[in-house]
């Protein structure tokens, strides 16, 4: 043996000898990476991160051990099912399944496939009461991470497939490849059904903006990059216009935190062709600056394009409210917000029946103000209050047109008894419900608190998904050394417990054109009573750009045949995907099955 390969042999037997400790336990499958000097050379790669992975899982439970966290998930599950049993299931729907997940969830896709794309960072910290992610680390551990969940597969291990992001060199000048650190991102819908995610964290400065610009494919399940933007971009917000292109606006810089972008880029930039089949797969594509600025002070504005093919950016500060034309490439002043600055809080565009929406509801934000505010032509009105105020809310548009809030929290990291502490007030975990006549109501409790990066979204079966929170999830995790770092909790609405659901047998393969009669078959089409179009979500820190509800028009019924009609125009419905689905008279929806808007 060469004096060479026995040093080798050597220094693997001394790194086994040190690593065997009873604390370290299994590696968790995808723990926070840290190498050790030549530790990669000797033991390549992979080895060298497994052994990485122990350290950390070591000094996790030391300073947050396991016996902490399966208590406080017992108690926070005992706690659930108390104050549920006063809720009537046909009222209020139910929580069904709480189950780990691989990933945080700080960013959530639903995609056309009917699975969803997680993604979010390689955690650094075991111990929730401190950062668990890489915001200000540079170098290699700044990574990012993703997977797909399928609900058909669902909810054990091997439900989820890692879909890692690409490998890439960070201008951090540590000359270190690593899985793009894309979290914190924005993102929004191509209509061929592909994820657009813009940005990310290129570590240091309290955290500064990437020029990353990738696509999610969910034919191949996976990433493709295209050209940097031409900024930095760390807490953008994106958003799909009538044309299928992307609006691309704000976030900090590269220069760090405090210096966000006023650049507004589209993508693809034009000359391009907007990807529109499958297999028209972005690659090397460019995105381009428009003249038009987006000065907002601060990060991740909520964007909307409504029927009149606008884009409504409404920023967190209440004089920051503009309108932009893509087409004239123009902003103009919207009338200021009634309320003051709101924080991560939720907005959604209304429902307005057959056409595109063409108001916005402004919720959440401020702990103080459990007011809503409605932005309709033009001008804002003070709508019905909720409970109470909360932070890092999601709304979601359902099925049935009624509005559904879950997560919260008093402030960023801060559950009402402290920041970085995981206890919380019962009342944010508590689901609240709005209406067709606009009255809030308070429902039942999901597992955990989640407030900053929590996500929801609809699933086609009608379920709400629910994750997010990492500092929740590792503060509650049943076992924080299986890798399995998050936690997904199952919503049932009210409508699944209210008998047998509508069938959608069948609709249409291929585009469908706006204004254009189509039919779908269904085996009890005689109880159907409405039929709606629900765009899926793509969303983080409470900015849900993609949300859309639509009826269609019903045009005649014919044993099992149900003549219907597409929306009027891309202004109303952007180009993509929609889930169909019919209800009822109760307001029971069908399982959804996906179609797809506009025809080149």
């Amino acid at each position: 043996m060469s004096r060479a390969s026995r040093s080798a042999v050597l220094s693997v037997l001394a790194l086994a000898v040190a690593l065997a400790v009873p604390a370290a336990g299994p590696a968790p499958a995808r723990a926070v990476v840290h190498h050790a000097g030549d530790e990669a050379a000797v033991l390549g790669e992979d080895h060298a991160r497994a052994h990485a992975r122990l350290r950390q899982a070591a000094k996790g439970t030391q300073g947050y051990p396991q016996s902490k966290r399966t208590a406080g998930l017992a108690a926070l599950e005992k706690s659930q099912r108390e104050v549920n049993a006063r809720f009537e299931a046909a009222r209020f729907g139910r929580f069904a399944q709480f189950f780990p997940s691989p990933d945080f969830g700080v960013h959530v896709a639903l995609l056309p496939t009917g699975k969803v794309l997680l993604f979010s960072f390689e955690r650094v910290e075991a111990d929730p009461t401190k950062e668990t992610g890489p915001t200000n680390t540079v170098g290699r551990t700044n990574a990012g991470r993703a997977w797909l969940w399928d609900p058909a597969g669902g909810t054990g291990g091997r439900a989820f497939k890692n879909v890692p992001p690409p490998v890439v060199l960070m201008p951090d000048g540590t000359y270190s490849p690593r899985p793009a650190p894309f979290f914190c991102a924005g993102h929004s819908y191509l209509p061929n059904g592909m994820v657009g995610v813009f940005g990310g964290n290129v570590g240091g400065k309290g955290g500064s903006g990437a020029k990353l610009s990738f696509v999610f494919d969910p034919w191949t399940e996976k990433w493709f990059r295209n050209r940097d933007m031409a900024v930095g971009r760390w807490y953008p917000s994106v958003v799909t216009g009538a044309d299928g292109r992307q609006i691309i606006v704000s976030g900090q810089s590269e220069h760090g935190t405090g210096t966000p972008t006023p650049v507004v880029e589209r993508f693809p930039a034009l000359g391009h062709r907007v990807p529109w089949r499958p297999y028209d797969i972005p690659a090397g594509v460019p995105a381009e600056r428009l003249r038009a600025q987006a000065p907002f002070r601060n990060d991740y504005p909520h964007l909307f394009s409504l029927r009149d093919a606008m884009i409504y950016g409404l920023g967190r500060d209440a004089d920051q409210q503009w309108l932009f034309d893509p087409v004239r490439d123009v902003r103009s002043d919207l009338p200021r917000r009634p309320a003051d600055f709101r924080g991560y809080g939720s907005a959604v565009p209304l429902p307005a029946g057959f056409r595109g929406p063409d108001s916005v509801l402004v919720l959440g934000g401020d702990p103080h103000d459990p007011h809503t505010y409605r932005l309709s032509g033009g001008r804002w009105t003070t709508e019905e209050p909720r409970a109470f105020g909360r932070t890092q809310d999601g709304t979601l548009i359902l099925p049935d047109g009624t509005l559904l809030t879950v997560n919260g929290a008093l402030d960023t990291r801060d559950y009402g008894h402290g920041p970085f502490n995981p206890q919380a007030d019962l009342k944010y975990r508590q689901i609240e419900v709005r209406d067709a006549q606009g009255h809030w109501s308070l429902g039942p409790a999901q597992r955990l608190p989640r407030g900053y990066h929590s996500n929801a979204l609809v699933l086609p079966d009608g379920r709400m998904m629910v994750t997010g929170d990492e500092l929740q999830q590792i503060a509650n995790d049943p076992d924080i050394k299986d890798g399995m770092d998050g936690s997904i909790e199952l919503y049932e609405p009210a409508y699944l417990h209210r008998g047998a659901r509508p069938a959608l047998d069948r609709v249409p393969a291929g585009d469908l054109r706006y204004d254009a009669a189509f039919q779908v078959s269904s085996s009890t089409a005689k109880d159907v009573k409405r039929a709606v179009l629900l765009a899926p979500s793509t969303v983080t820190h409470s900015v849900n750009t993609s949300q859309r509800h639509l009826d269609l028009r019903l045009t005649g019924v014919q044993g099992d045949r149900i003549g219907l009609r597409t929306p009027p125009g891309a202004a109303d419905a952007p180009p993509g995907h929609y889930m169909l689905f019919l209800l009822d008279a109760k307001g029971v929806p069908s399982t959804a099955k996906w179609i797809k808007l506009g025809a080149r």
